[in-house]
């Protein structure tokens, strides 16, 4: 199934058809949160919930599928001199912003979906804390962008 992944992409671009299926995924997943964002405006907070947690699932699978095996495979073994190129630096800031992002993210699940978490352990003022999530998911869609640029556009431009 992983070499499904690694055909030729269907963007036109240098990358490959799961970097071309992420991008798009990731994608329709920004617009899921903005709109999860408006549910939550609107106090439809069910569907907030099951918008949100979906999206955060959803996002568990492509970085599991494309984006930790791609880091590994391109980030990692340069790791050292990572911050000396863009191509390096853009997914090394993106992968680090992205981790806290998911992992903030499923921190908010289980605090809102479950009775899992001690009282001590659960946020006090729900509103900041979202919104601080959601600037943070909107800079790791903003800089996955940009990693799939310096990736597969630029060093063919």
């Amino acid at each position: 199934m992983l070499s499904f992944f690694q055909m030729k992409g269907f963007l036109g671009t240098g990358a490959t058809f799961g970097a071309d299926l992420n991008l798009l995924v990731q994608t329709l997943m920004g617009v899921a949160l903005f709109t999860g964002g408006l549910l939550a405006r609107q106090r439809r907070y069910k569907a907030h919930g099951i918008c949100q947690t979906t999206v955060l699932l959803l996002n568990v699978l492509m970085i599991a599928l494309v984006m930790w095996p791609s880091f590994q495979q391109q980030v990692v073994p340069a790791f050292p001199r990572v911050f000396r190129r863009r191509y390096y630096t853009v997914a090394a800031i993106h992968g680090a912003v992205g981790m806290v992002a998911e992992i903030l993210g499923l921190y908010i699940a289980l605090m809102a979906g479950t009775n899992i978490l001690p009282q001590s352990l659960r946020f006090k003022r729900w509103k900041v804390w979202m919104r601080a999530e959601l600037i943070l998911w909107s800079f790791v869609l903003l800089s996955g962008a940009g990693t799939y640029y310096a990736w597969y556009i630029a060093p063919f431009s």
